[in-house]
């Protein structure tokens, strides 16, 4: 199969810096970027030529084009670009300041709208290219205690999905990865949490309890890189694909009880009308 140059965001830890490694380990050229590249140096000394790391920070429009415009020149194409760059807001929805909550959807959702704004023109030209969007479970059922966090997955999952439909012409693809619990640094130093509330101390209570129901085993970064690999090198891939074991009975129950809301309040729907 033919090398292949990626763009990721967020490469200095997590599943971004697994997913390089495993695109440099096969061949592949990488233009990675960090907010701070001297987290690359290793990787720089390791594959050479194959990587370009840079410095960017997602929430800075024009240095996000810039990036994306300096991989392009610098490797001649774009045929995956990962959205990777994201944190992990921590508090009740009250607790949030507003601060906070612009700064969490400048990264996990327009951080990902200025790069796959600037990756589409090359892509276009080219007539093929995948992107793909590290959105979350939390971009598809929401919990108590990271309501902002799932707002920003859950607008990049509409994005992506009227994304997909409109350049599928172009020959190119999207697939949003939603992982459940993995042992990255999501929760750890690159979380953010708000100022508590003692009100809600109780609810806290219930809301650990019930993340910890849902999460029994937290999966490994690196065993997620040859599954990457498997999607970007499929012929056909898909729109969503859960990461982990739990994801999809989560998602299950969520939807059955969507659908059973639905149907029991339909005739209201029906008369709303008119």
């Amino acid at each position: 199969m033919p090398s292949k140059v990626w763009f990721i965001t967020g490469t200095s830890r997590g599943f971004g810096r697994q997913w390089a490694i495993a695109a440099l380990e096969r061949g592949d050229k990488v233009a990675a970027t960090a907010r701070n590249i001297d987290t690359l140096g290793d990787l720089s000394d390791r594959y050479g030529d194959l990587i370009l790391p840079l410095a960017l920070d997602v929430t800075d429009h024009a240095a996000a084009t810039a990036a994306v415009d300096a991989a392009h020149a610098h490797f001649g194409r774009l045929d995956v670009v990962v959205n990777n760059a994201g944190y992990g807001l921590f508090g009740m929805i009250e607790e949030v300041s507003d601060a906070e909550a612009h700064a969490q959807m400048e990264t996990n959702f327009f951080g990902a709208l200025w790069v796959t704004q600037a990756a589409l023109p090359y892509m276009r030209a080219q007539k093929s290219g995948h992107i793909l969007q590290v959105s979350s479970i939390g971009g598809i059922s929401a919990f108590m205690g990271t309501g902002l966090y799932a707002a920003s997955k859950w607008a990049l999952e509409g994005f992506s999905q009227a994304l997909s439909q409109e350049v599928a012409p172009f020959g190119i693809r999207v697939t949003l990865i939603e992982p459940g619990g993995f042992s990255t640094d999501w929760g750890g130093s690159s979380g953010i949490h708000a100022t508590a509330l003692s009100d809600y101390d109780g609810v806290k209570q219930l809301a650990e309890a019930a993340r910890k129901s849902r999460v029994s085993v937290s999966g490994d970064p690196v065993a997620s890189a040859a599954v990457l690999l498997k999607i970007v090198d499929a012929g056909e891939p898909p729109l969503r694909i859960f990461f982990g074991e739990a994801p999809l009975a989560i998602a299950k129950a969520d939807y059955a009880s969507r659908l059973a809301t639905w149907e029991k309040w339909n005739e209201l729907s029906i008369e709303a009308q008119g």
